[in-house]
């Protein structure tokens, strides 16, 4: 109970060396450092750095929740999102390669 009541060490008022409050504040610098960090690793860890490079080309692939299936495609500073529909496609094209699924679910492109 005695850290509870405030101390004046000195005529003028001030609480002196005794203060309890005093750690507070070192404990929100080292949240936020700890929160920084946190952001850095999980960037490093998915390789999301290429986000902010001019330079790179991204292609990321997102399902919502009702199914919904996206592209983002980014290439340079330019980024493009397209929606995927299950409607069928009509007229001529050439065929550009192989999709192979594997025994684990994923999907292979190879391009002929």
């Amino acid at each position: 109970m005695k850290y509870l009541r405030k101390r004046r060490n000195n005529t003028n008022g001030e609480l002196g060396e005794n203060d309890p409050l005093s750690g507070v504040a070192n404990l929100f610098d080292i949240g936020l450092v700890f929160i920084v960090g946190l952001i850095i690793t999980l960037f490093t860890a998915y390789h999301l750095q290429d986000l902010f490079s001019e330079k790179s080309e991204l292609t990321i692939m997102k399902k919502s929740e009702n199914g919904q299936m996206e592209i983002l495609t980014k290439k340079g500073k330019k980024i493009k999102a397209i929606k995927v529909t299950k409607e069928k496609a009509l007229g001529r094209g050439v065929r550009l390669g192989m999709a192979y699924r594997l025994e684990d679910g994923s999907m292979v492109y190879v391009p002929e």
